[in-house]
């Protein structure tokens, strides 16, 4: 699986979370360039971490999305995996 065969919509969700992550992890380079609160930092690079791993969920989802369309489900298990997909998702958002 490629991410070409995400929707375009799942591809902009992915790039705007790692456009945000982008901007935290400079954020911390500057606070560790400040010696800034230990704390501070901390708290900054387990809130990171957490981008992360909901960017993470939302690809995968995604992925499994683009590989469960190209099988035969009927519509209501379609419609149970969908559900399942997003409380992945929710879990990590």
């Amino acid at each position: 699986m490629t991410t070409e065969q995400f929707s375009e919509q799942d591809k902009m969700d992915i790039t705007s979370r790692l456009r945000r992550i982008e901007g935290q992890i400079r954020g911390l380079q500057r606070m560790v360039d400040d010696e800034r609160d230990c704390v501070e930092i901390v708290q900054q690079l387990a809130a990171a971490r957490a981008a992360l791993d909901r960017a993470g969920s939302v690809m995968l989802a995604s992925g499994l999305r683009c590989c469960l369309a190209e099988t035969k489900l009927d519509r209501r298990t379609q419609d149970r995996v969908e559900t399942t997909l997003g409380a992945l998702v929710a879990l990590r958002t």
